[in-house]
């Protein structure tokens, strides 16, 4: 089997993408895994296929496989870079585009490189819950944006143990039966934080995770009264920005605007 592919980067997250409205690509688990294998493969912390949108809910609809092969509900900067995509690829001229996932169904509205995707309402807020870890008990909180996630407050990112600690709060009972991608937050100051994210599926540390960087802004907001668009650098080096709207416990109205940049396009044989 030979795809046509593109590769694109969301604030470093980076996806490979296809073009599937014709229905004859069949990806495996395994195809999908080697294709975002960094040695083996293009190279990616994810697989998208444009598909169109069956239930006629949406304009277009997706199909999404971590690095590992395994399905995604959710990924806030690969939204941002499948509506870029869908845009290039089937002539989109809308200011705004809507694409259904297994999470929902996603709005995104066009800016130049940078795109706002319309998020679906956080569910399952916890806050400062104690879990005991193999380094004694920690303070966790989470929420699910799309996708479960851990959020745990750091004085300084750069010594967060993401990879170890991440890994464990990835598999701890305390998040079964589905584990938890986890985000490790530094506050910078006034509406402005530094996150850095262990991505369940890709099983590691990406350079950014945009369903991570809206549960760390919407559980900063509420822990230190942040008020939105909150500020949030990514590992990657970028800023993304996270707007919401809250009445009492209930959020909604959940944006996140960042870039959504080509990297290049190629042809590769399975």
């Amino acid at each position: 089997m030979t795809l046509d592919f593109v590769k694109m980067s969301g604030a470093g997250n980076d996806f490979i993408l296809l073009d599937n409205r014709a229905g004859t690509i069949a990806l495996t688990r395994a195809q999908a895994a080697r294709l975002c294998h960094r040695q083996f493969g293009i190279g990616a912390d994810g697989v998208m296929l444009l598909v169109p949108c069956r239930s006629g809910k949406a304009d277009w609809a997706w199909q999404f496989f971590n690095s590992d092969g395994s399905d995604a509900e959710m990924c806030g900067n690969g939204a941002r870079c499948f509506a870029r995509f869908l845009q290039n690829t089937t002539g989109w001229n809308r200011s705004s585009v809507t694409f259904e996932t297994v999470a929902g169904i996603i709005t995104a509205r066009f800016d130049g490189e940078r795109v706002t995707v319309r998020l679906t309402a956080p569910q399952s807020l916890r806050l400062r819950e104690s879990v005991v870890t193999s380094a004694g008990p920690l303070e966790v909180s989470s929420v699910n944006t799309g996708v479960p996630h851990a959020v745990v407050f750091v004085p300084d990112a750069d010594q967060a143990m993401v990879r170890e600690l991440g890994a464990e709060l990835r598999h701890h009972p305390h998040f079964q039966p589905r584990g938890t991608n986890v985000n490790f937050v530094q506050v910078l100051g006034p509406g402005s934080i530094r996150v850095r994210t262990y991505e369940r599926g890709v099983e590691g540390e990406t350079l950014a995770c945009g369903t991570g960087v809206t549960a760390a802004a919407i559980v900063a907001a509420r822990l230190h009264g942040f008020t939105p668009p909150i500020r949030v650098q990514v590992q990657g080096g970028d800023e993304l920005q996270v707007g919401f709207k809250a009445a009492g416990d209930t959020l909604s109205d959940v944006d996140l605007n960042g870039p959504a940049t080509f990297v290049f396009s190629g042809r590769i044989t399975l």
